[in-house]
């Protein structure tokens, strides 16, 4: 059977901002841009595949 990834990345939009979540907890800075949202949740997928700490937390609010 194959076993999911606890890193699964999404990009969702609130308002005019964009952010990038991970199904292990992350979240990323809330952004103008898509692409860059994009690209955080790329980054964070590969120094989570390096093997480096996640750095889970609590979801921000930009509310």
């Amino acid at each position: 059977m194959h076993e999911q990834s606890p890193h699964e990345t999404t990009t969702t939009e609130r308002g005019a901002f964009a952010l990038a979540r991970c199904a292990c907890g992350w979240t990323g800075p809330a952004r103008r841009s898509r692409d860059r949202a994009r690209t955080d949740a790329a980054d964070h997928l590969r120094t989570a595949a390096a093997g480096a700490a996640c750095p889970a937390g609590p979801a921000e609010s930009l509310g």
